[in-house]
């Protein structure tokens, strides 16, 4: 009687039948794969598909026109008709009901129905600002005079009015936890510049327990290897937990130790099926060796000469903390890290930009906190150079109703029907303003662009082809764009 024994079972000779077999599969494999490749369906290559090696560049999809990312995430929500959307028409319906306005409104649009009010005027001043006449409110003083560099997207909508959905939605493309971010899947298809600075770092506010609803899951590398996550630099203290080399070792000492880990890595890789996992946990240890010497460098801001911390308001007492995050990132973004998310404000302290009340006051805190430090980071990446390569993005999880939430000092609630988000550098046009809402700022009416839209363009900016970039799981190739995205080419350069 023939044995049967398993294909990787070590030591055992093939049987006739297990050689045919495994011969055919092989055969049938490379067939396969040239009919696949002739009809352009094997996808785009990538870090993990080019080996689980997410310090080895790969390259993009088609000539890029970015290289690197850095988003200003506003947590919590910014109203877009307080800050870049500009709507004359909120002082003439003022205090007037939303309902004499548009019919359809419902006052369980939001979660405060006993609150709701009339539609209310922005209580900032707008003006028009550079050659494009953009209308900028009286938040940003120094935004404003980088306008014809930015393309202002206004007809945003998502899925969700609720922050953890919201923001998921906003990070992967999905109103859940569990997916890969953006940040993931951009360092996932292009790999990372750097092999001794992480490829994709998040920053968040110091204040409290300042971090977004859903903590960690919003940079997570979800089902991808979790190589691909991003890592959070903390606020406050030390920006990464155990990255000294342990007492009573030295360099040399350290490096054997890493290669031995290596060595018996490799041996098990022999024996068994490739696990990702194993390889990305290697690949840390390998990351955190190297930043015990690269990382306090790159992390300095008292290197910078004193114009540079100016600029950028260091040591100012309204901005300070986001003004350092800031000139981290240009520090980061200039030795090799390829994407960078900046948390204007935490949930679970209760300090966002989620204006339920005083929105005046709100905003005017926050805004004061980001305007120079994100001005400056605009100003400072164009005169070195990197401007033209870097994208820099700007925005939230949705936008805010025009009408108030009553209380002494009204504010407005979550409006996910509207948001509005800005681009600068990396291959968008500046000076321009793609879609539009209603005359009042509820609804996105004109050239909409779903959370996926924009996921496409970031995408494509970066030189990958969304649709290509898909990653197996669970019997399902996943993207960042799901089944759904179109690239705004109107704000191509």
């Amino acid at each position: 009687m023939t044995r049967n024994m398993p294909f990787d079972h070590p030591g055992l000779p093939l049987t006739r039948r297990e050689l045919f077999r495994r011969g055919g599969l092989g055969f049938a494999s490379i067939g396969l794969a040239g009919l696949l490749s002739d009809q352009g369906l094997l996808g785009t290559a990538s870090a993990a598909s080019a080996g689980g090696a997410v310090d080895q560049p790969v390259p993009p999809n088609f000539p890029a026109k970015a290289k690197r990312v850095i988003w200003i995430f506003i947590n919590g929500g910014p109203s877009h008709v307080d800050t870049w959307d500009y709507k004359p028409a909120l002082a003439k319906w003022d205090g007037k009901p939303m309902s004499d306005f548009d019919p359809s409104f419902s006052n369980n649009t939001g979660f405060f129905a006993n609150a709701v009010g009339g539609l209310m005027k922005s209580p900032f001043e707008f003006k028009q600002h550079g050659q494009s006449g953009k209308w900028v409110s009286s938040l940003f003083p120094n935004l404003s005079r980088h306008v014809d560099k930015m393309a202002f997207l206004h007809s945003g909508f998502t899925e969700s009015n609720n922050h953890s959905p919201a923001l998921f939605m906003m990070q992967s493309g999905l109103p859940r936890m569990g997916f890969p971010c953006v940040g993931a899947w951009a360092t996932y298809g292009l790999g990372a510049e750097s092999d001794s600075l992480p490829a994709f770092v998040v920053m968040s506010d110091p204040k409290g327990r300042g971090l977004p609803k859903g903590h960690s899951l919003n940079w997570s590398a979800g089902f991808l290897p979790s190589v691909y996550q991003g890592t959070w630099l903390k606020p406050t203290g030390k920006p990464v937990d155990n990255l000294e080399r342990p007492a009573g070792m030295s360099d040399a000492q350290q490096r054997r130790q890493l290669d031995l880990i290596q060595k018996l890595q490799g041996g098990q890789a022999e024996r068994l099926d490739f696990e990702p996992e194993l390889a990305a946990r290697i690949k840390s240890f390998e990351l955190a060796y190297r930043m015990q010497s690269t990382a306090p460098e790159a992390l300095d801001v008292g290197a910078e000469p004193q114009h540079i911390r100016d600029l950028y308001g260091v040591d100012k007492p309204e901005c300070d903390h986001f003004s350092r995050q800031c000139l981290v990132a240009r520090r980061l973004l200039e030795r090799g890290t390829r994407f960078v998310q900046i948390y204007s404000g935490g949930m679970d302290n209760q300090r966002s930009w989620d204006g339920h009340n005083d929105i005046f006051g709100n905003h005017t805190e926050f805004a004061g906190e980001t305007d120079q430090p994100v001005a400056a980071l605009l100003e400072d990446l164009e005169q070195r150079g990197m401007l033209e390569d870097t994208l820099v993005i700007w925005g939230g999880e949705f936008g805010r109703l025009p009408i108030a939430q009553k209380s002494a000092k009204p504010g407005r609630d979550h409006n996910p029907h509207a948001f509005t988000c800005w681009m600068a550098g990396g291959g968008v046009k500046g000076g321009i303003s793609h879609g539009a809402t209603d005359e009042v700022g509820y609804r996105a009416v004109k050239d909409r662009m779903h959370v996926n839209d924009l996921h496409a363009t970031i995408l494509h900016l970066l030189g990958i082809n969304h649709e290509k970039l898909t990653y197996r799981y669970n019997g399902r190739d996943f993207r960042l764009t799901d089944v759904a995205g179109n690239v705004i080419r109107e704000i191509l350069a």
